[in-house]
């Protein structure tokens, strides 16, 4: 029984590692099929294969439809932030449906991991257990969840593994500070602030912040 109850309209931490902390992107097509999966699984009705979805939303395209059935379809959850790292991953996320999380994250982690039990030849669980969950209770933890989530290739030192490692890892950081075009409502987080670059100076010192404090730490992950 999780102590942490999903509630419409609020917003969350989610995370997981990989089984035994394993990797769970081996490559860069399964960092691009987990982020797809992303997408393609935040619907609240049930959908075919990632493929098959695939070839009709190109269909539509070419028919000159404006908007994709799959993008008008009722989303599950709102991504706020997210960060994918070769043995982890975490989101922020707000709740948009009755037990949206549960769904979403019930139907990415089974597709996700039939997909890459499959392709590297494996069986069983990739993930450790279940997601874990915290439940934001402000507004001040939820900004620095962002910082946390958007700069998490820092907080863990990915560079100092060097080669390909560091270029295993995804994130919504270009979404926050370059304008880039994403999957993240960052509304309720850059609103707060006059610019991008004023985000980004705010996001430098609490990354500062949260390694040297443990007391912040425990306010965004699951103890």
């Amino acid at each position: 029984m999780r102590k942490v109850k999903f509630v419409n309209d609020q917003y969350y931490h989610i995370y997981n590692r990989g089984v035994d902390k394993r990797t769970i992107f081996q490559d860069i097509d399964d960092l691009k099929r987990f982020y797809q999966s992303m997408q393609e699984f935040n619907i609240l009705e049930p959908i075919g294969s990632i493929y098959e979805n695939s070839f009709l939303k190109r269909k539509e395209e070419q028919l000159g439809n404006s908007v994709p059935k799959l993008l008008i379809k009722d989303k599950l959850v709102e991504f706020i932030c997210y960060n994918l790292l070769p043995n982890h991953y975490h989101f922020s996320l707000k709740q948009l449906k009755d037990k949206g999380i549960q769904k979403f994250m019930h139907k990415l982690s089974l597709g996700y991991t039939n997909y890459f039990n499959k392709k590297h030849k494996r069986s069983g669980s990739l993930f450790q257990g279940r997601f874990k969950a915290v439940y934001v209770k402000s507004n001040e933890q939820l900004l620095h969840l962002s910082v946390y989530i958007n700069l998490n290739h820092q907080v863990h030192n990915l560079e100092k593994f060097g080669g390909s490692a560091t270029k295993l890892f995804k994130g919504s950081w270009g979404e926050y500070v370059k304008g880039e075009k994403g999957i993240c409502e960052k509304d309720i987080v850059l609103h707060q602030f006059g610019k991008s670059s004023d985000y980004k100076k705010f996001a430098e010192d609490s990354l500062k912040r949260i390694k040297e404090n443990k007391e912040i730490k425990k306010l965004l992950l699951e103890y």
